[in-house]
């Protein structure tokens, strides 16, 4: 884009030469219409024209493309303006007057500085999808569906619920729901209900005046405050006392609460996920919880897979657990110990299975390797693994009944697990939808 029309024709002449698809705007207008039609690539602009100058067209540019590289071309006085623009998202500038090797040097470079960067966010991308998502790992039926879980319900607004057993990662989970959303960019606020005295938590949670009891020295924000246009994360939200249930209710539905010892309302935007390893339907049944505030909590419900059950996980939580707590040194995991490892019950989950790589990198004192001997005591008690086998009878065996059999038993225990979600049982799976509903069909 260029108002001098030899120098713009020149230039796209030499750029068609080296192989570029080329279009020519002679105003700002024009390049404007242009961009409505096509995704382009490169747009070199010069900055002063008539009418719609170059940096508007530019900042359009980018707001529509921003992978779009953009070249700024400069006349005499205008350096500056191109270094606000660059600040802006443009590549680089050039000053007129300028040599075309001089553009190409600029253009080739800037077009392999965007290639490596997708290549980058490729390779990131690739890694997520197939082992994990941000600090998580996992390549088994349940984790690839929790991610993509996750990306789904990550970019709204709804409140979520996440059960699980102790050690399971909750507090991953709502650090990578935030994370992965557009609230990226703010705060992630948690609290453990049930770390702190019940005497305490209705001031945690909404704060307090001045004087509003005995210690309460100066104005205090509370977590809904500090987490306002971000995410509050309530851990163990089943353990909070009936009274501050019925205030965490009011928040959820006006989006408003008062500071202890205050009368001003104050309104927040906030994202609320909680979490729990107790069995909230049946509090709401003994009448422990509140059915309205269950409800309202669990407008999407994550249900995380203890770790027992997803052995093919391991190896891949292990290696993550040793780049951790051994960056400097290549420390790796005897077969002996891994079979262990995939092995064990592992009640405590995933912090259970942390601690005790953390415990075996302590005790391997220089060595590289390690053993069973450096697992902890309870693991190294547990039943040796033995590989699996089946039976083949004498008289041998009706394979197409066998495999009929196997392959109900797995489809009923996904089914059982997603609580009769055939999309969520078929990706547990690695089934199609339609493929699964056919099999179902067919038993």
């Amino acid at each position: 884009m260029d108002d001098e029309e030899s120098l713009r024709s020149v230039v796209a002449e030499r750029l068609a030469e080296q192989g570029f698809t080329v279009v020519q705007a002679a105003s700002g207008e024009a390049a404007l219409e242009a961009l409505d039609r096509f995704a382009f690539d490169v747009i070199v602009s010069d900055l002063r024209l008539p009418g719609v100058d170059g940096r508007r067209v530019i900042d359009a540019a980018l707001t529509r493309y921003p992978g779009i590289v953009a070249i700024v071309v400069t006349g005499y006085g205008t350096v500056k303006d191109a270094v606000e623009v660059i600040k802006r998202g443009a590549a680089d500038f050039i000053a007129k007057p300028f040599q075309f090797d001089e553009l190409m040097h600029v253009l080739t470079s800037a077009l392999e500085q965007r290639r490596l960067k997708t290549e980058n966010a490729y390779l990131h991308q690739q890694l997520d999808e197939r082992f994990g998502l941000g600090s998580m790992v996992g390549k088994s039926g349940p984790m690839r569906a929790l991610f993509q879980l996750i990306e789904t319900v990550a970019p709204t607004t709804a409140t979520i619920l996440i059960t699980g057993e102790t050690g399971t990662g909750k507090e991953m989970v709502a650090r990578a729901i935030h994370q992965t959303g557009p609230r990226h960019r703010e705060r992630f606020v948690a609290i453990n209900v049930s770390a702190i005295p019940e005497t305490l938590l209705d001031a945690e949670l909404f704060g307090h005046a001045r004087g509003a009891f005995t210690g309460a020295v100066a104005m205090r924000q509370g977590r809904l405050e500090q987490a306002d246009k971000g995410t509050l994360f309530l851990d163990e939200v089943g353990t909070m006392p009936m009274a501050l249930q019925m205030k965490l209710l009011r928040v959820l539905q006006e989006r408003e609460f008062e500071r202890i010892g205050e009368s001003r309302t104050i309104r927040v935007d906030v994202r609320v996920v909680a979490a729990t390893n107790a069995d909230l339907l049946k509090m709401v049944k003994d009448g422990s919880f509140r059915e309205d505030l269950y409800y309202r909590l669990n407008v999407i419900s994550v249900q995380l897979t203890p770790l027992r059950e997803r052995p093919e996980d391991i190896p891949l939580l292990v290696q993550r657990f040793l780049q951790k707590f051994s960056p400097a040194a290549a420390v790796v995991v005897s077969q002996d110990a891994m079979r262990r490892l995939m092995s064990f019950a592992w009640p405590g989950n995933v912090r259970q299975l942390e601690n005790a790589i953390e415990r075996a990198v302590a005790l391997l004192a220089g060595r590289t390797q390690i053993d069973l001997t450096d697992l902890p005591p309870d693991i190294q008690a547990a039943a040796e693994p033995t590989a699996p086998s089946l039976d083949l009878p004498i008289d041998g065996v009706d394979l197409p009944a066998l495999v009929l059999k196997i392959e109900k038993e797995m489809i009923d225990r996904a089914l059982a697990r997603t609580g009769n979600n055939k999309g969520a049982a078929a990706r547990l799976l690695s089934l199609k939808r339609t493929t699964l509903v056919e099999k179902l069909k067919r038993m």
